[in-house]
């Protein structure tokens, strides 16, 4: 293609019209905008991985926006089993025993990688810094595939870990590999779940591009809208467990903290956040019952507070179910993330 200065001028203007769009959406995205652009940027045709997969909580965005996934890893087995009900196929086992060279190629890494500490981590040694680790392992998968997009995802506290060294040594290290790294702490509260939960994201492109975290949706939604209206009584908790609840209070109270249970009903903006150990007594969120002890929250209304739509299916007990959604993300959060990357990655084509 021959170019003149009219296809200059044009190609700028493109480029500008762009720009303003995604500005636009930037400030003022809601539910139903998401919705329409998710069909405008698509990422049909791009390959993707789950990592540290879990129940697929960061893959069921990227599948909405029609990226082809080609491989999962998640050891643990119940986990294992939900996934595999809700996308047909069992993730592959502990990743540090999968060679980089069995993992078919892709464009895009996903990860919700654990924590570890690093035992020389703020010692600048970049990619050795982070051998012993889970971490090591993506960095070594993304040193030989070369993806275009690395998507991590862990708890805000992972940014001041050991000082701050941990989340140092990770930005380093991808960018040693060669890639441009964008970090933000975001709460699920902000993109249409009543949660208060805070997590790091980071994003990283092998290319520059522009990329922008995305904004709060301008739309709120309060603890009933999740809420199931039938609800069976086993998850009303005993006199005894409500007893010790209160008893715990008082105790933390005296000593000047504020730990103990937290108690919502169907008006609250968000609850807590849901934790791992939410099947042991429920005491983080408890929702209010008329004339009852409080209740737990249902497994359902526990996907539906990690904005896990209703299709999803929980083919585990619930104290699995629990611990599953616990450990998830809050699906409209990647959501948003994922519709800020497909747009970058349009904008670079």
């Amino acid at each position: 293609m021959r170019l003149t200065s009219q296809s200059i001028e044009d190609n700028k203007s493109f480029i500008t019209s762009l720009s303003k769009q995604i500005e636009m959406f930037q400030r003022y995205n809601t539910k139903e905008q998401i919705a329409n652009m998710q069909q405008k940027y698509s990422l049909k045709g791009y390959k993707f991985i789950d990592l540290f997969a879990g129940i697929g909580g960061i893959r069921t965005a990227f599948d909405r926006l029609k990226a082809n996934c080609v491989f999962s890893s998640e050891w643990d087995k119940f986990s294992q089993i939900t996934y595999e009900a809700n996308f047909g196929h069992k993730p592959f086992g502990d990743i540090t025993k999968i060679s980089a060279e069995e993992i078919p190629s892709f464009d895009i890494l996903l990860a919700g990688f654990p924590c570890q500490p690093f035992s020389n981590a703020g010692h600048k040694k970049g990619f050795e810094d982070t051998r012993g680790t889970l971490f090591f392992d993506v960095c070594r998968i993304i040193a030989f595939h070369r993806p275009q997009v690395v998507l991590l995802e862990n708890v805000k506290g992972f940014k001041s870990h050991d000082k701050g060294k941990t989340f140092v040594t990770v930005k380093q290290t991808l960018e040693d590999l060669g890639y441009n790294v964008y970090a933000q702490i975001l709460n699920s509260r902000d993109f249409g779940v009543p949660q208060n939960r805070e997590r790091i994201y980071i994003v990283a492109f092998k290319d520059p591009v522009k990329f922008n975290f995305p904004l709060p949706l301008e739309s709120k939604a309060n603890l009933g809208s999740i809420m199931e209206s039938k609800i069976d009584d086993k998850y009303t908790i005993s006199d005894k467990l409500w007893a010790g609840h209160k008893r715990r209070k008082i105790e933390h109270q005296r000593k000047g903290n504020g730990f103990g249970y937290s108690i919502f009903n169907k008006d609250s903006a968000y609850t807590s956040t849901i934790s791992a150990r939410y099947y042991k007594d429920g005491s983080e969120i408890l929702i209010e019952q008329k004339n009852k002890n409080p209740r737990k929250l249902t497994p359902r209304e526990a996907a539906r507070l990690q904005g896990f739509s209703d299709d999803f299916i929980i083919p585990v007990s619930d104290v699995q179910a629990y611990k599953q959604f616990g450990n998830s993300v809050s699906v409209p959060v990647l959501e948003a993330i994922a519709l800020e990357i497909s747009k970058s990655l349009a904008a670079k084509l």
